[in-house]
């Protein structure tokens, strides 16, 4: 079987599963199981594939068609300027999220403290664009910090991991801090695409309520470990701005902004302990 006989057939099953994007997804796979990067997948087309290949490309294909993400299956995900290692223990960095990266960047910082870090995209990213910068990451997951430590690592960026409960066992102050917590509401779980409810880890998703539980620790919690004048920025939903905006201006912080993404969506908050 040639590559280009393999990638019609393999377009075709997960078209038939009911995945979306299956023409691309199939050459994203393709490409992975011939380990190649995607833009020289053409030029092998015509050839026949190797055993090997077709059996990887075989099972990535049965994989995509449970509708296990593209990302998990080829263990990476491109955001801000880096790929990030993923895996079932963790949140896809999505390209939403790069909204709160480039806001965070819009103003010089220290030091910064990433809540709930997951892969270490976020404060990896930070780091990456501010040399010397003093970072921490804490995640309830040691599983998701083992990734986020082996990131770091790959990308060559010094970070600190700790196993924490929101701000539980955080010490110190911090120029800046940052989030991306469980924002989903548990009444929303079920409009969740296959891909995100069954296949990524449900307390990176949700709080089992009203989706706000995760904001009223980090609100409460950021006064005594901002700096003055530090930021406190977190993503939401883009539902959800003016019920966060209140909750920081509630706990003592200053001038709480909503800031949109690039499909003009309710993104970001931000806000500033006094000085």
């Amino acid at each position: 079987m040639t590559g280009a006989e393999a990638l019609r057939q393999g377009a075709a099953r997960l078209a038939q599963a009911g995945v979306p994007g299956a023409a691309e997804d199939a050459r994203l796979l393709l490409a992975h199981a011939l380990d190649l990067p995607r833009h020289q997948l053409t030029g092998v087309l015509a050839a026949p594939l190797p055993p090997e290949a077709l059996r990887r490309f075989d099972a990535a294909l049965a994989a995509r068609a449970a509708r296990q993400p593209v990302s998990q299956i080829l263990g990476r995900r491109a955001f801000w300027k880096h790929e990030f290692r993923v895996t079932r223990d963790t949140l896809d960095p999505r390209p939403e999220t790069e909204t709160l990266v480039e806001a965070a960047l819009a103003e010089p910082f220290a030091s910064v403290l990433d809540l709930g870090t997951g892969t270490g995209a976020i404060l990896i990213s930070l780091l990456a664009e501010r040399p010397g910068t003093r970072g921490l990451g804490t995640e309830i997951s040691p599983a998701a910090l083992a990734v986020a430590r082996e990131n770091a690592k790959v990308m060559g960026v010094c970070a600190d991991f700790l196993e924490s409960d929101w701000f539980a066992s955080v010490t110190g102050q911090f120029d800046l801090i940052v989030s991306n917590p469980p924002y989903i509401a548990l009444a929303e779980m079920a409009q969740l695409t296959p891909e995100v409810r069954e296949w990524e880890p449900q307390q990176a998703l949700t709080d089992g309520a009203d989706g706000l539980s995760a904001y009223r620790a980090i609100a409460a919690g950021a006064p005594a470990h901002l700096a003055p004048g530090g930021r406190l920025m977190v993503e939401i939903g883009p539902t959800q701005g003016a019920a966060v905006a209140a909750l920081m201006r509630a706990a003592g912080l200053a001038e709480p902004r909503i800031l949109p993404d690039l499909d003009g969506r309710d993104r970001v908050v931000a806000a500033r302990k006094p000085l």
